[in-house]
């Protein structure tokens, strides 16, 4: 049965800070949980003044303390940033804090600059060359604690804390296969290669202790509204975000363009429209279909919904409009 998620990047609009960011993520958590969402993750990145979720576990943390059933956990962390041993115990903690709700999903990237992830390694030797022996590392130290083992994940160590590898290539596809490991694919901002790393992943798949069959995962633009039209203009604060993106100047999240054509023009000129292209944009009935017709290309097994929304309120109306949409199409059968 199809499941939906969020992915949530903490988003900070132009005119606010932080710690309002942080409060808006937990009303949506909070909001998610009662429309059904299965797991709510948040992203770590770096440097960006418009995602506040750069010390991704302390904000699991503040998520997972003001829900009680949802999952919550990341999407993911950037393994090479961080000695394998310190996210084993910071994981291990949050495990004993709210059991059985966490996950754990690892990225290969920086989520950041180069040189704000020299900042944050200061050794550039670990890099993405590694990532395969740190999860494997960081797998070992969630085994069983050996009698008499000189290193122990405290705690961590037994844990049962569910690991997914995330991706926008063929990288961490294969990884993912041959370690039994669930995956998710980063479509909502990197598309390009969806439809092959899928298919690498599914054909390459052993099985595990884990998990016994392939288990997909893809991310989903959501910017659902009243009309086609409203959605289009709450489209237009990613489309900026990218943008800005591109030309070297991250900045925070900006509300909505005024001329809605021109900036679609521009994002197709620079690229953004294809980096964007799997989203779902528009009135409830728009959204179904763009939402249906993924799902059925795809055939993943769960879809992680994400909307870098400037407006709060309309943000939790994209989701609120979401979860019904997913909602009726498991009851129908329509995205198996």
């Amino acid at each position: 049965m199809l499941r939906f998620s969020v992915l949530d990047l903490a988003p900070v609009p132009q005119g606010s800070e932080p710690a309002q960011a942080f409060r808006n993520s937990l009303d949506l958590a909070q909001h998610a949980e009662r429309w059904g969402y299965h797991r709510f993750w948040l992203a770590e990145h770096h440097n960006m003044p418009g995602i506040a979720s750069a010390a991704t576990a302390v904000v699991i943390g503040h998520v997972a303390a003001g829900t009680s059933r949802i999952r919550v956990g990341s999407g993911g962390i950037m393994l090479p940033n961080h000695a394998p041993l310190v996210i084993a115990e910071q994981f291990g903690t949050l495990n004993a804090l709210f059991p059985g709700r966490i996950d754990l999903g690892l990225g290969r990237a920086p989520g950041t600059d180069m040189r704000t992830a020299r900042a944050l390694r200061r050794n550039m030797q670990n890099d993405g060359d590694s990532f395969p022996q740190d999860v494997v590392e960081l797998q070992r130290w969630f085994a069983e604690v050996e009698p008499g083992q000189p290193v122990q994940a405290v705690p961590g160590g037994g844990m049962d804390i569910p690991i997914w590898l995330l991706g926008s290539s063929l990288f961490s596809a294969q990884l993912a296969a041959a370690l039994g490991l669930p995956f998710a694919f980063a479509s909502h901002f990197a598309p390009q290669m969806l439809m092959q790393a899928l298919e690498v992943y599914r054909e390459g798949f052993r099985p595990s202790a884990t998990l016994e069959r392939p288990y997909a995962m893809a991310g989903f633009n959501l910017f659902a509204a009243g009309t086609d039209a409203e959605a289009q203009r709450l489209f237009t604060s990613v489309q900026q975000q990218f943008l800005s993106l591109r030309r070297g100047s991250p900045g925070k999240l900006p509300p909505p363009a005024e001329d809605v054509e021109a900036l679609r023009q521009e994002a197709r000129l620079a690229g953004v429209d294809h980096s964007l292209s799997c989203s779902a944009v528009g009135s409830p009935e728009t959204v179904r279909q763009q939402l249906q017709g993924f799902l059925e290309q795809t055939g993943v097994d769960e879809v992680m919904l994400t909307a870098q929304i400037h407006d709060h309120q309309a943000r939790l109306r994209s989701f609120e409009i979401g979860a019904g949409i997913c909602r009726d199409l498991v009851a129908r059968g329509a995205a198996a």
